[in-house]
């Protein structure tokens, strides 16, 4: 390919979309700051290439009209070259990146760089990057060290973090004052409510949830096999993840049971709105009235336990009924607290 082709293709790549077509005489201008000596014939004769190579997805309108001779000529404006990602497509995934409190900033800033590449100078244009930087610089690599485990089907280990009073991640210790370090088999990584989770087993027990950015100092272990999933109870047909996610709405570790549970539909006029939120359209609806409807949903029971407090004027637990004594001792504790 000449150079010609090449750098008016950049410019149609940079300069032009559906909303910002080229005429041939805009793109002469742009190609004369570099190739100062180049004619307008030469212009059309490259676009005309760029058609016959019928491999890139460049638009343009056709007409005719009369040239000085009195001939009928064909006449070719408004070029533009068709974006893999529309200007809204687009200004999802980079505000999903701007916005996320858990990938590093250097990271964050090469990826919304490639990203714009796909859209138009005027996108790109209007498009501000913000000056703060997240702590945690070590997701990225976490990410790309449980992927290689998981598609080689290794154990990993690291170290995990809580919040300390002074705003800081510290490492969990050992009651010794070790580094707890945790060995796990990883079998997914999901994201829900805007964090990133890693689905995993420790040698023996049921499926557990880790939050991404609070590990630290990950490692893949060569020469451990991670355990299969079937020997984890529950799951010995494999992980329907969709339904994972709905049974597990606050990424807590443990069993799943069938809830049952009333909604006063006078407390909270939109309150199936946000059972459907939350659960999906698997919910089952019954005794339904004007002033309330009772729900049943498969549900991690830790999980329902704090979705209950958080819609406790409104949702009643009916069953189970050890689900049920967890929700009147935690109001209990909240009256206590609250005098």
């Amino acid at each position: 390919m000449n150079t010609y082709l090449i750098d008016i293709l950049k410019i149609l790549e940079e300069h032009s979309d559906e909303n910002n077509k080229l005429s041939q005489q805009e793109i002469l201008e742009y190609m004369q700051r570099k190739h100062p000596k180049i004619d307008r014939k030469a212009i059309k004769r490259n676009l005309d290439k760029l058609i016959d190579l019928n491999y890139y997805d460049i638009n343009y309108t056709e007409s005719t009209r009369i040239d000085k001779d009195g001939e009928e000529i064909t006449v070719y404006s408004d070029w533009y070259i068709n974006k893999e990602f529309t200007d809204a497509e687009l200004h999802l995934l980079i505000d999903g990146l701007l916005f996320s409190k858990y990938i590093p900033y250097s990271q964050c800033k090469e990826i919304v760089g490639k990203l714009k590449k796909q859209s138009s100078k005027s996108f790109r244009q209007k498009l501000n990057m913000p000056e703060n930087e997240p702590e945690n610089k070590e997701l990225l690599l976490t990410i790309e060290v449980l992927n290689e485990a998981i598609r080689e089907k290794r154990r990993v280990s690291f170290q995990f973090t809580a919040y300390g009073s002074d705003k800081k991640p510290h490492i969990v210790q050992n009651d010794d004052g070790a580094p707890r370090v945790y060995r796990v088999s990883p079998y997914e990584i999901v994201i829900t409510n805007a964090r990133y989770y890693l689905i995993c087993a420790h040698s023996k027990g049921e499926l557990f949830n880790y939050r991404l950015d609070y590990i630290r100092n990950i490692e893949m272990a060569k020469n451990q096999a991670a355990r299969p999933l079937r020997d984890v109870k529950g799951y010995e047909s494999g992980l329907d993840l969709a339904n994972y996610m709905k049974e597990h709405i606050y990424m807590y570790g443990g069993e799943s049971c069938r809830v049952s549970f009333r909604a006063d539909r006078r407390a909270n006029r939109n309150i199936i709105g946000h059972i459907i939120d939350w659960f999906g359209k698997d919910v089952v609806f019954t005794n339904v009235t004007e002033d309330s409807v009772d729900a049943a949903v498969t549900v991690n029971q830790e999980a329902m336990l704090y979705w209950a407090l958080q819609y406790g004027t409104s949702v009643e637990i009916l069953s189970p009924e050890a689900l049920r004594e967890k929700v009147r001792e935690a109001a209990r504790g909240i009256l206590e607290k609250h005098g």
